[in-house]
């Protein structure tokens, strides 16, 4: 059997608000909710479950997506069309840049909770380039 990643469980103060904004920045649909979750289904079978916390703190956390070119261009076209603040680096750098590790573009935002989200168009390490500053 070979193993695959089939869901995580992600921690949000409004699971359909943040399942919702998630699923509209990817340009895919949520999926219906089902027990305490409110899916958001992935090409790949993986599934991301937003499960509501109420009050009880949570870490914050990053979630990377490996996009084409095309649906890069979709999809940082939302993230523009929405004013939220973007960046080329996790930790806060490069405010309104992209970066272009490994010959492709990537770039970081955050959802409504806070947590890290992140397109790439190829994956780190894909290129003997590596890392461009």
């Amino acid at each position: 059997m070979s193993v695959q990643l089939n869901h995580t469980i992600v921690h949000a103060r409004d699971k359909k608000r943040s399942a919702e904004f998630l699923a509209r920045m990817l340009g895919v649909e949520a999926a219906p909710p089902w027990g305490p979750f409110y899916p958001v289904r992935l090409a790949n079978g993986v599934e991301l479950d937003f499960t509501d916390v109420g009050g009880t703190p949570f870490v914050a956390t990053h979630y990377a997506f490996l996009v084409s070119e095309e649906e890069f261009d979709e999809i940082f076209g939302r993230i523009e069309e929405a004013g939220l603040e973007y960046r080329a680096d996790p930790h806060g750098g490069g405010v309104g840049e992209i970066n272009h590790h490994d010959g492709g573009r990537g770039v970081y935002w955050n959802d409504p909770d806070g947590h890290v989200l992140e397109i790439i168009t190829r994956p780190y390490g894909s290129s003997t380039k590596g890392l461009s500053p």
